[in-house]
C-alpha cells in the first residue's frame, strides 16, 4: 500500500472553532496540529518549551513584551521558551503549530480557551 500525505486543507475543512488545535500527525514527541484563528487569543508563555507557528493562511500578529511580530502565508516565526506571547488574528488565519505533545495551548495561564489534545 502506498503511503499518502495529509491533506491540511481538508483537515481545516473539517471544523470550524477557532482556538482549538487539531494533531494531524507527531515527530518524535512533538506534535503537529493546525488551527483556525480569530480575533485576540490568551497572553501566556510557555516555560519548558519553544513555540512554532507557520502561517498557512491570513495574517497572524504575535505580540510581545518587546514588539509585534506580523506573519503571512508561508512565514513562520518560533517563540522562545519562557517568552511571554499572544497570538492575534483580527481577519482569521489558519496556522500550523509544532510543539510537544503534552503542550497545553494555553501554556501557563489557563482559561475559557484552554483546548483539549485532539486528533484530527
Amino acid at each position: 500500500m502506498a503511503a499518502s500525505g495529509i491533506d491540511l486543507a481538508a483537515v481545516l475543512a473539517s471544523f470550524d472553532e477557532t482556538w482549538s488545535p487539531r494533531t494531524v500527525s507527531t515527530v518524535n514527541d512533538y506534535d503537529v496540529r493546525v488551527v483556525h484563528t480569530r480575533g485576540e487569543f490568551t497572553r501566556h508563555s510557555h516555560p519548558e518549551t519553544d513555540e512554532l507557528f507557520l502561517v498557512l493562511s491570513g495574517s497572524l500578529t504575535i505580540r510581545l513584551d518587546d514588539g509585534e511580530v506580523t506573519l503571512g502565508p508561508g512565514q513562520l516565526y518560533v517563540v522562545p521558551r519562557g517568552v511571554h506571547h499572544q497570538p492575534y488574528a483580527p481577519d482569521g488565519a489558519d496556522v500550523l503549530l509544532l510543539e510537544p505533545r503534552e503542550t497545553v495551548n494555553t501554556g501557563d495561564n489557563p482559561g475559557a480557551l484552554t483546548a483539549p489534545r485532539r486528533d484530527a
